[in-house]
């Protein structure tokens, strides 16, 4: 059964490396669902979930990686998913009551904020926070 090769990298570290069934992601126009030999792609990614079914070695369908991501690059080639993230924490790794105290700070700034470019940063963090609480919680869920 055919398999893609997957990496998430962000600026710190390689997250997830690993090759995998199906790979599903936040592109900028919409969600992304990636299989093996999928077209050429490059496209930005917003704020959310990267989902990778793995693949066992017999090449079935293995458990499925979690990782939220705050931004950044897709590229695709037909063998390969490369996700260059600006930031990327694991699933497990997430922290549902920070993410909701920097989402409170990042509303009281954009509040307080003194020019357009303060309330823009406020506002990138606040919905940077907001996509990280959702896709905990969906995570969670499972």
């Amino acid at each position: 059964m055919a398999t893609i090769h997957v990496d998430v990298v962000s600026a710190e570290a390689l997250i997830f490396s690993g090759e995998a069934k199906f790979v599903a992601l936040p592109g900028e126009m919409g969600e992304l669902g990636i299989y093996p030999r999928h077209t050429p792609l490059i496209t930005r990614i917003k704020p959310g979930a990267v989902r990778v079914q793995r693949a066992n070695a017999d090449g079935s369908s293995g458990e499925e990686e979690f990782v939220f991501v705050a931004g950044g690059i897709l590229e695709v080639q037909p063998d390969r998913v490369t996700v260059l993230a600006d930031t990327a924490i694991r699933g497990h790794d997430l922290d549902e009551a920070k993410a909701e105290e920097a989402k409170r700070r990042a509303e009281e700034a954009m509040k307080n904020a003194k020019s357009d470019i303060d309330f823009a940063t406020a506002q990138s963090e606040f919905a940077a926070m907001a996509a990280q609480i959702a896709a905990l919680r969906k995570f969670r869920r499972k």
